[in-house]
């Protein structure tokens, strides 16, 4: 398959699995990237159009982000081909757990289109989850922001290397979903103002700011950022032309490719969804001068925290774990992109490998 001659090299996949099952319409793949570090963490995507390819960008993905935020844990990621939004989600996951049940490298969490209570029925199914409810004993990763914590504190340290001021600073969020809610609320405690929100219904644009617990309560109710009493309705792609300092793409992979690239006005960019810009544009981007924090290093909140879960820890902990990880880590980052001018990816993704080539040179044979 085309797909494995792309991604395949030196450091995985180990392992891709393919999930079948007519009597209940499951459809899902697997990919365990690389365990090196420790058995692999990745949250299960559900969508309708999630794609093989789209598993296999991610699964690498996660394990840049572990090996760089120093995580006893691989990378790994799974996709059911489904709409989050079914009458027959539960029986979906639960068939689904019941898969994977012997796939003991891999361990999953909650990512698009699942949710804490999603992570229950898996656990009820095979023993093993993170992101779970506090009611199981678990961080419920989209409740309480872990992600867009680690994205605020990103934001911080970028100010060190841009033009960018927190205070004051206007902020688009793409994607006004469980990651950039949080993401927005976090910067907003750092004196930055919400002045864009979209998601699939539409963009919402007010340069004076959006009052983000409102914004918050009518998401919620309706599913809509364009429910929200005041400010400008657009269409779904306008936030792409609207002025802005700190942009954060917290949606799908690919938003931002080579034909938007140059259209976007903005001073840095906090990637929190998961591959949201191609490599292309990353290029666009930094001949701009425009300061690109790569996904595994920005959005490492969210899995940080729940590495701390599964090891036992509190809410707290994870808290202290992503601040301390993700200050670090994007310092580091920043500096090496700084001193071998470098995109910031470049950077990244230098580092990530010598981590996991490390890891993988402690394997038996190698």
């Amino acid at each position: 398959m085309k797909v494995f001659d792309a991604f395949a090299d030196e450091y995985g996949p180990e392992k891709v699995v393919f999930i079948y099952e007519p009597r209940c319409g499951l459809k899902a793949v697997v990919v365990i990237d690389n365990t090196a570090a420790g058995p692999a963490i990745g949250g299960i995507r559900m969508a309708r159009d999630v794609s093989t390819e789209e598993v296999f960008r991610l699964a690498r993905a996660m394990t840049w982000k572990n090996a760089l935020a120093g995580l006893r844990h691989g990378g790994g990621k799974a996709g059911i081909l489904a709409d989050p939004h079914t009458p027959n989600k539960e029986t979906l996951i639960r068939q689904f757990a019941q898969a994977i049940e012997n796939l003991q490298g891999y361990i999953p969490g909650p990512d698009m289109g699942t949710d804490e209570t999603a992570m229950g029925w898996v656990r009820d199914e095979i023993g093993r989850s993170v992101g779970l409810s506090k009611v199981l004993g678990g961080i419920p990763l989209d409740q309480v922001g872990a992600t867009g914590f680690g994205i605020a504190i990103c934001g911080e340290v970028a100010q060190e290397f841009s033009e960018l001021d927190l205070e004051g600073a206007r902020v688009c969020v793409q994607g006004y979903g469980n990651v950039g809610q949080h993401a927005a609320r976090f910067l907003a405690e750092r004196g930055a103002i919400l002045t864009v929100a979209s998601d699939l219904d539409g963009t919402l644009y007010d340069p004076d700011g959006i009052d983000i617990a409102r914004l918050t309560e009518a998401k919620r109710e309706t599913g809509k950022v364009t429910v929200y009493e005041g400010g400008q309705k657009l269409d779904r792609d306008a936030f792409i032309d609207l002025d802005c300092d700190i942009f954060v793409p917290a949606a799908r992979p690919d938003v931002i490719d080579e034909t938007n690239a140059g259209h976007l006005k903005c001073k840095v960019i906090l990637q929190g969804a998961n591959i949201p810009v191609t490599p292309k544009a990353e290029r666009i981007l930094h001949d701009r001068g425009i300061l690109s924090v790569p996904d595994f290093v920005a959005n490492a909140g969210g899995v940080i925290c729940a590495s701390v879960e599964y090891s036992g820890g509190t809410q707290k902990q994870a808290f202290e774990t992503i601040e301390e990880k993700v200050r670090e880590n994007t310092r580091e980052i920043l500096e090496l992109a700084k001193s071998h001018t470098q995109m910031p990816r470049e950077a990244a993704l230098t580092l990530g490998m010598q981590r996991v080539s490390e890891a993988m040179q402690y394997r038996r044979g190698s």
